[in-house]
């Protein structure tokens, strides 16, 4: 059976043919006086920090991810290991929860089929169980990715949607499945974040981090002084609660997320070359023969960055805020430079304890492919 949503038919999923993981059903009896969340995506960057801010604020909490929750706060949330698409697990998930918060995301490096499959389906799969469910909320993370490449700035909430490559357009997708699901009385904030940062984040930034810790110069495409807004990921956490409860009227919108205070990209990044202390600085590469070079090494499967991020970082890339602010009272606490450098200081902290894995996600070492060998020219 296939499913039709805004216009288009959704295949059913070829679901995983295992019996549910366990789970702790009960929330800690501490916070049960609290909203109940169900993180998804509990396990990644996002969504360790956010099951840390609502601890912090006496939320009882459930993550629901496909990869293990292996984090000291394990034994005072709800854990449930499995796939978002695996409809076998949402009564579990779904159990007592008042809020939705869906992070659960493949992000860009990964597999097209595996980015529509997880980021458009699996949403659908939630949305309908949330309804039926009838839970008060359902937060869903989005992207500025859904805005694609713009001709124009700030970029507002309205302005029009042509996501870059097979994630941008999962989102905008899942965005329209989130719509839909309003017409059925569920409240659906959309929160849209530019790039955030924060404890835990590796991904595209541990080559940055990399960079500076080891006392090299680092390269950017172009000049470097397009004004490039990022996000520290525990304003994102702010936001999401904002979202989470304040009044549905206000709430049941299309967000965007990002700092109030950034500069231009040579700007954020010396900052972190500075608070390494090597003297080493930001140096630019061509803009055209870089570009054209990374197209190829990602054809080859040899590139460190994708196609969002090489054809958008040498353009001025920043969103309005004002929607959320006046809305919602979100104000954002860090800068850009604030939110790296704290990362960086995170990553100091804690590189000889990151696991040697590599993958596709913001937890894990992505695989830096020509950068390897390139990485000593600087």
């Amino acid at each position: 059976m296939n499913h039709v949503v805004a216009g288009r038919n959704l295949p059913t999923l070829r679901l995983e043919q295992r019996a549910p993981s366990a789970l702790r059903h009960v929330f800690v009896e501490s916070q049960s006086r609290m909203k109940r969340v169900l993180v998804t995506g509990g396990a990644g960057f996002m969504g360790i920090n956010l099951v840390r801010y609502l601890l912090e604020r006496g939320y009882g909490v459930r993550s629901y991810d496909i990869a293990p929750f292996a984090f000291p706060e394990a034994d005072r949330i709800s854990v449930l290991q499995g796939d978002i698409r695996d409809v076998r697990h949402h009564d579990a998930a779904f159990d007592g929860v008042d809020i939705v918060v869906h992070c659960a995301a493949a992000l860009p490096l990964a597999e097209p089929a595996e980015i529509r499959s997880t980021n458009v389906d699996g949403t659908r799969m939630l949305l309908e169980t949330a309804l039926d469910r009838g839970v008060e909320r359902f937060v869903f993370i989005s992207s500025t990715a859904v805005y694609g490449i713009p001709d124009h700035h700030p970029i507002l909430e309205d302005d029009r949607l042509d996501g870059v490559g097979p994630y941008g357009a999962s989102k905008i997708e899942a965005e329209a499945l989130c719509r839909a699901a309003r017409a059925s009385g569920l409240c659906i904030p959309i929160l849209r974040p530019k790039s955030f940062v924060g404890p835990e984040r590796l991904g595209v930034f541990e080559l940055l981090y990399e960079f500076a810790a080891d006392g090299r110069n680092f390269p950017v495409l172009g000049s470097g002084d397009n004004l490039y807004q990022l996000l520290d990921v525990e304003d994102l956490c702010r936001a999401v609660e904002l979202a989470a409860t304040a009044d549905p009227a206000a709430a049941d919108d299309t967000f965007n997320v990002g700092a109030e205070r950034f500069g231009t990209l040579r700007e954020s990044f010396q900052a972190v070359l500075d608070r390494a202390g090597h003297g080493k600085r930001v140096v630019s590469l061509p803009k055209g023969p870089a570009v054209w070079t990374l197209r190829i090494l990602e054809r080859l499967g040899l590139s460190p960055l994708y196609g969002w991020i090489y054809e958008t970082m040498t353009e001025d890339s920043f969103v309005g805020i004002d929607r959320i602010r006046e809305r919602l009272g979100f104000v954002p606490r860090h800068s850009n430079v604030e939110a790296l450098v704290r990362n960086f200081d995170w990553y100091l902290a804690n590189r000889d304890r990151i696991p040697e894995t590599s993958g596709t996600t913001h937890r894990v070492h992505w695989r830096k492919g020509a950068l390897a060998l390139a990485r000593h020219a600087f």
